[in-house]
């Protein structure tokens, strides 16, 4: 009923999804003051390790939908492909620069989960499988995948018009639009459609391409080369800590 929600400030439009609507009344009705009654049995025990252990279920048709944005622009995403896997290095990032600084903040293992990557679908789906939602690490990637949730749209809804403002392609802001979150890569993409209108099939192609391909290269970046690096940064910034 809430719908998509666009807020003016200025120049910038900020699109807020109906997900961001939906965390926030989870959140608040999950409150122990509301959990009475009808709601003590929707927020029970059970009903919330199930939800933990199967979240990654309901991604799963967000995946074909990217495939069939990207499919009737494929040639000329192809004549460009190696800009898109290049850019996966850049999910390295969380851990060379957002490890370090959760440790100094006085993290410990909940750092493994918040700084694997951006906290999206597949951190989440890494985190659950290898440590459970229940541990440290779980805790760690849950919260910045609702922080991201909640502010991640925002955030993108502004930088990406702002970065077009400063003179840079928007067909590589279409591009970095897809950073592994479907709300963050809807929220910037659509800033771009409502700035240059005659490029839209341009942009969500594009950041679609990137979208999918940081969903499924993203992957194998995030378990061969940022887990590996994550761990043997851990052991040696956190002696003694497992």
């Amino acid at each position: 009923m809430i719908g998509f929600q666009s807020i003016a400030i200025g120049s910038f439009n900020i699109g807020l999804l109906p997900l961001v609507f939906a965390i926030i009344i989870t959140m608040v009705l999950g409150l122990q003051i509301f959990r009475k009654g009808f709601w003590k049995k929707i927020y029970s025990d059970r009903n919330i390790s199930f939800a933990g252990k199967y979240l990654i279920f309901i991604m799963l048709p967000l995946m074909a939908r990217y495939g069939a944005d990207v499919a009737p622009q494929i040639r000329e995403i192809l004549q460009v492909g190696w800009v898109f896997i290049i850019q996966e290095i850049g999910n390295l990032g969380t851990v060379l620069i957002g490890l370090p600084i959760a440790l100094l903040l006085g993290l410990r293992r909940e750092a493994i989960g918040a700084t694997l990557g951006i906290g999206r679908e597949g951190e989440l789906a890494y985190i659950s499988e290898k440590y459970t939602l229940e541990s440290k690490e779980g805790r760690g990637v849950l919260s910045i995948y609702i922080i991201g949730t909640l502010f991640g749209a925002i955030f993108f809804s502004v930088f990406a018009p702002l970065l077009l403002d400063l003179g840079i392609r928007v067909e590589a802001l279409a591009m970095a639009s897809g950073v592994g979150s479907g709300s963050m890569m809807s929220a910037a993409s659509a800033t771009l459609v409502a700035r240059i209108p005659e490029m839209e099939s341009t942009i969500l192609a594009y950041a679609s391409a990137s979208q999918l391909l940081t969903s499924f290269l993203g992957t194998f970046t995030m378990v061969f080369l940022a887990a590996p690096l994550q761990r043997f940064m851990y052991k040696t910034l956190v002696r003694g800590d497992k």
